[in-house]
C-alpha cells in the first residue's frame, strides 16, 4: 500500500504543471470570459462594472452588424466543400506509383509552410487592382477573347460578391452581384487549403486501404472510376468525416488573420467575421463584457454544429 502511494504521489507530481498549465491559461479564461458576459465590464471605464445578466446576449441578437458578420463568416465557409474535394483530388493523384512522387508531395505541401502573415501580404500584392498579377492575367485573358471593354475585378477594395448580398445590412441587392473582397478571401483560402493537412490526411487514409479490396474490384472488372466510388471513398469515410468537422470548426473560429492583414475587415465591413468582431469589440472597444457574450455565442453555435455533424456524419462513417 505503501508502495503504491508512493508511486500515485510521483504520478500526481508529473502531472502537476501540465494540470497547473490548463487551470491558469484554459479553464481560468474561460471561466472568467463567462463571468464577464453577464457584466458590462467597459476597460474606458465609462459606466461602473455591474452585473447585467442576459442583456449582452439579448442586445447581440438584435444587432444588425451581429447577423451582418454571421453571414460573412458563413459566405466565407462556402469555400470549404470545394478545398475538401480539391484536397481528396490531389491525394488520389498523388497517391500514385510513380516515379518522382515524393517532390511532388513536397511542391504541392510548400504553400503550408509560408502561411501567416507573409503568405497573407503576399495575397494582398497578387490581388493590388492596378499591378497585381491576378487582375494582369484577367485583363490579358479578356483582351485575347475580344472583351477588353469588361472590367477585371478590384478584389479586396470591392464590396461585391456572387450572392449579391448588401454590404451594411441584411439583403439582396443585385447592385452587389460579383467578385469582391469575399470572394477574392474564398479563392485564396481554396488554394492554400487544398494541398496541405487536409491533403496529407488524404494520402495516410489511402496509404491504409488494403491493397486486396482494389485487386477484388479489378477483378470483377472494375475501372477507375469504380474503384474510386465502391473502394477508395467508402475507405476514407472516416477520415472525410475528422475533416469535414474540424472544417466546419475552423471555419466558424477563422477569418481573424485574413481580415486584420488583408482588409481591415472592410470594405464597409464585408470581411468582418465573427471572430474579428469579437477583437474589434473586445481590443479597440474595449467592451470585454459585449465581446465575451458574443464568444459564447460563437461557442454555442460550433457546438452545436459538432453535434449535428457527429450525429448524422457518424452514421454514414458506420454504415
Amino acid at each position: 500500500m505503501k508502495r503504491n502511494g508512493m508511486a500515485i504521489g510521483t504520478a500526481l507530481c508529473f502531472l502537476l504543471p501540465n494540470f497547473l498549465g490548463f487551470l491558469v491559461f484554459t479553464l481560468g479564461p474561460v471561466a472568467f470570459s463567462l463571468a464577464a458576459s453577464f457584466t458590462n465590464w467597459n476597460l474606458m471605464k465609462t459606466v461602473p462594472l455591474r452585473w447585467v445578466g442576459l442583456d449582452n446576449f439579448a442586445k447581440l441578437l438584435t444587432e444588425d452588424d451581429f447577423w451582418l458578420y454571421s453571414i460573412n463568416t458563413a459566405y466565407l465557409m462556402m469555400g470549404i466543400p470545394i478545398s475538401i474535394a480539391a484536397s481528396l483530388f490531389l491525394a488520389v493523384l498523388l497517391s500514385q506509383k510513380l516515379r518522382g512522387m515524393v517532390v511532388y508531395r513536397t511542391l504541392f505541401y510548400l504553400p503550408s509552410f509560408t502561411a501567416g502573415v507573409a503568405m497573407l501580404i503576399l495575397w494582398k500584392a497578387l490581388y493590388n487592382p492596378d499591378f497585381g498579377p491576378v487582375n494582369v492575367a484577367i485583363e490579358t485573358v479578356l483582351k485575347w477573347i475580344g472583351a477588353s471593354s469588361v472590367e477585371a475585378p478590384t478584389w479586396l477594395s470591392s464590396t461585391k460578391n456572387m450572392l449579391a448580398l448588401g454590404a451594411e445590412k441584411v439583403r439582396i441587392v443585385s447592385a452587389q452581384f460579383g467578385l469582391g473582397a469575399r470572394d477574392a478571401i474564398i479563392i485564396m483560402g481554396i488554394w492554400t487549403a487544398a494541398g496541405g493537412g487536409n491533403m496529407l490526411l488524404y494520402l495516410a487514409g489511402i496509404s491504409n486501404i488494403p491493397e486486396e479490396l482494389y485487386e477484388a474490384a479489378s477483378i470483377d472488372g472494375a475501372g477507375k472510376w469504380s474503384l474510386f466510388r465502391h473502394v477508395t471513398w467508402p475507405q476514407l469515410a472516416p477520415t472525410t468525416f475528422f475533416i469535414v468537422i474540424m472544417s466546419f470548426i475552423g471555419g466558424l473560429q477563422g477569418g481573424f488573420e485574413q481580415a486584420r492583414v488583408m482588409t481591415m475587415g472592410g470594405p464597409a465591413g464585408t470581411t468582418t467575421t465573427l471572430s474579428y468582431y469579437i477583437y474589434t469589440k473586445a481590443f479597440e472597444e474595449f467592451q470585454i463584457g459585449y465581446a465575451s457574450a458574443v464568444a459564447w455565442v460563437l461557442f454555442l453555435v460550433i457546438f452545436a454544429v459538432t453535434l449535428f455533424n457527429w450525429r448524422f456524419g457518424s452514421q454514414y462513417v458506420n454504415e
